[in-house]
């Protein structure tokens, strides 16, 4: 049967709606990237060593990692649910105390030399908390940011969810840079990777704070019609869900590498210093935050599909020899790391806006929540352990071929995607 879509009208307050988004969104990601900036130091801390190869407790830390990746999928089920069925903001708000809560146990988590394996049982219970909460905060903040919307600036608004992501993923890598910097190694080694991951649990406070004060996105006809069952988006709208997952793919792979994983790669294959590698990290993500709103005008103007394509055939192209390029220098990361932010913002800048126009309201944040989180766990959420698994068994050349092949796969989803950037939203 066909739906009828009913006009999206603005939101009356669409600053405080962007903020209310934003600054939570931000935060949940501070926490959850927080993770990856210090997983050498948690490694050397929650993680025997291995037989004298260093590279044992990294992977370790780097499978944990992936671990929480794969609670996002069951975060964006039930998370995406209770946003279709009691409201954005309640799950928004309920995503963030959720992030709080883990950060603050990931602080305190006990060494092995302390507890034994205790200490990386807590870590995984922490992270799977993690991944719950981010799987649902995505599903959640990109219906509300895409439905606050006024007519012709879906992507714009889409833009923010990666804006704020990389404000919170920039905080961490700052953060975790600043505290290399000052800090000497054995007070970093024992404490001082500690420190963000509490901060985190303190800015979670300020955020459900904001969050409170969201006005609600859902219509008056969503809250009055029955309440969708957990199953409906993809019992009902299978193809939407499988194109999520092509559309994804290929994204959540290079975004990962890029904008979390590329540090690391550049140790492990270069033998760049550590504070060179953070500090490359943390500038080029200033520049992506900074394309990102360009990148969603572009898209509300031009459409949807030039540049999603601009990326994926980019990133098929260009993914090896940027890879290959890297010398050990700080110079070579640093323009490694801007040229493929620069890709990737075709992708980021509008995959909320993609995502929320596949689905009708009644089941958009669970239809979105998902399959964009079960994509990212299968191919984002693996990637450092991957690239790392690839150094171990001395083929660290293969990765960047299978970032390539993978981004020419969501290619030609792209090119199969119906137009939807000048098409109503229905609420």
């Amino acid at each position: 049967m066909t739906q009828t879509l009913l006009p999206a009208p603005p939101s009356p307050r669409p600053l405080r709606q962007l903020l209310a988004a934003s600054v939570g969104n931000a935060v949940e990601w501070y926490d959850w990237y927080a993770y990856t900036f210090l997983a050498a130091y948690i490694a050397d801390q929650v993680f025997p060593k291995g037989s004298g190869n260093s590279l044992v407790p990294l992977l370790s830390t780097f499978a944990v990692f992936a671990v929480g990746f794969f609670m996002r999928p069951v975060g964006g089920l039930l998370l995406g649910a209770l946003a279709d069925r009691a409201g954005r903001r309640t799950a928004l708000t309920a995503t963030i105390l959720l992030m709080g809560g883990s950060s603050l146990l990931v602080g305190l988590t006990p060494t092995y030399a302390a507890a034994g394996v205790l200490a990386p049982i807590v870590l995984v219970v922490a992270r799977l908390l993690q991944g719950l909460s981010v799987g649902g905060e995505f599903a959640a903040s990109t219906t509300f940011l895409v439905e606050s919307a006024g007519p012709g600036r879906r992507g714009l608004f889409s833009s923010f969810q990666y804006v704020s992501t990389s404000a919170g993923q920039l905080a961490a890598s700052g953060i975790a840079a600043l505290l290399v910097g000052v800090l000497a190694e054995d007070r970093m080694d024992s404490w001082g990777w500690r420190v963000p991951f509490l901060l985190g649990a303190l800015l979670s406070l300020a955020g459900f704070w904001i969050r409170r004060g969201a006005e609600e996105t859902r219509s008056a006809a969503q809250r009055e019609a029955p309440r969708p069952g957990l199953f409906d988006a993809l019992r009902l709208h299978p193809r939407a869900s499988l194109r999520i997952a092509g559309i994804t793919a290929g994204g959540t792979l290079a975004y990962y590498t890029w904008t979390s994983y590329l540090p690391t790669y550049a140790e492990l294959n270069t033998g760049i210093d550590k504070a060179d590698a953070l500090l490359a990290g943390t500038l080029s993500l200033a520049f992506f935050a900074l394309l990102q709103p360009v990148g969603g005008l572009l898209s509300d103007r031009f459409g949807r599909k030039p540049a999603l394509l601009f990326f994926g055939i980019g990133f098929a192209v260009l993914a090896v020899p940027l890879l290959r390029a890297l010398d050990g220098s700080f110079r070579t990361l640093l323009l490694v790391q801007c040229a493929g932010m620069l890709l990737l913002t075709g992708f980021t800048s509008i995959s909320a806006a993609v995502n929320a126009e596949l689905f009708p309201a009644r089941v958009r944040a669970a239809g979105i929540g998902f399959p964009y989180s079960l994509t990212v766990a299968l191919f984002g959420g693996t990637a450092p352990y991957l690239g790392t698994l690839f150094k171990e068994l001395d083929r660290p050349g293969l990765f960047p071929w299978y970032v390539a092949a993978l981004c020419l796969v969501s290619s030609a989803v792209y090119l199969r995607l119906p137009e939807s950037a000048h098409k109503e939203l229905e609420r």
